[in-house]
């Protein structure tokens, strides 16, 4: 400890003159005796006086504030399975019986509600997860997920994605800049950019909303209630009406009413008939060929 004026004045005198061309702290120590100011050791029991010089003493270093913030937070009453795999930055709050899965990040201001569960295999960065949630293998983004959503495995949040309260973004499901209402769900599979999806709203495996024209974006509109068929295609700008439906893989390029059902897809023809004719077609072209292979006249190999 150091009085904090004596302090000043001997950094002042400090010099970097050394083989590392670095300035110690402990050269104000001889400064401050030729001074007639007191100097006296006190002996140190813990790990609070470490020197770092490289990046060995760094991860040490590393190790023991990791373990100060697990502690921290396990005595607050958080559950954190496996502490050596864990990374938890010291700004991110964690509420009472949250529960933190095997290699699991959290960075930044993160904040995971009371209750919630976020790994294994998890990253956040700047991102809020409310209570009771639950983020399971997946990447999120200074994004916000609100009380009791369903996150992964394997989705990605991007930057501005906000998930409503009892909404869900499931397997293989990437959202960006949009906001998905309470209790809808994109389950699986589909990509939600500059997007706007009412409550209740499910959106069917595949769906893809095409948000950029090669220069500019576009938001696309879903309402509450609606109903979208897996593979679909929804070229913004575009709206979705509430309770409408669109069909199995259309292409929406126009708006849907309210109600309503979208289909915008080529009608299918079924061909009778069409495999017998293909084996007798196929049945010829072989003949053909092994009789370019056999010389005129000769007997063909049966």
């Amino acid at each position: 400890a150091f009085e904090g004026a004596a302090l000043l004045a001997a950094l002042e005198e400090v010099r970097s003159d050394n083989a590392q061309g670095e300035y110690y702290l402990p050269d104000v120590l001889p400064i401050m005796r030729s001074r007639e100011r007191s100097v006296s050791a006190h002996e140190i029991s813990d790990d609070s006086e470490l020197g770092v010089n490289d990046r060995v003493q760094l991860a040490a270093v590393r190790r023991i504030l990791q373990r100060r913030i697990h502690e921290r937070h396990m005595l607050a009453g958080v559950t954190i399975v496996d502490p050596a795999s864990t990374v938890i930055d010291v700004d991110v709050q964690i509420g009472r019986d949250a529960l933190i899965a095997p290699f699991t990040s959290l960075h930044g201001a993160s904040e995971i509600g009371p209750g919630a569960t976020v790994g294994p295999l998890s990253t956040l960065l700047d991102t809020r997860v409310g209570a009771g949630a639950k983020v399971v293998h997946s990447y999120l983004d200074h994004a916000e997920v609100g009380d009791r959503v369903s996150v992964g495995p394997f989705a990605y949040l991007r930057p501005g994605a906000v998930l409503r309260e009892g909404s869900k973004a499931g397997t293989f499901v990437e959202i960006k800049n949009s906001d998905v209402g309470a209790g809808a769900k994109v389950p699986h599979l589909s990509y939600i950019g500059d997007t706007e999806i009412g409550e209740r709203t499910n959106i069917g495996a595949g769906t893809i909303t095409a948000n950029y024209d090669g220069t500019n974006k576009h938001r696309t509109r879903i309402g509450a209630g609606a109903f979208v068929g897996v593979d679909t295609m929804l070229v913004a700008p575009v709206s979705v009406g509430a309770d409408a439906h669109t069909g199995a893989g259309s292409v929406i390029t126009e708006d849907v009413p309210d109600g309503a059902l979208g289909i915008a897809r080529s009608r299918q023809k079924n061909i009778e008939g069409y495999r017998e004719r293909r084996n007798q077609r196929d049945s010829g072209e072989r003949e053909a060929r092994e009789d370019a292979k056999n010389p005129a006249g000769s007997p063909r190999q049966r």
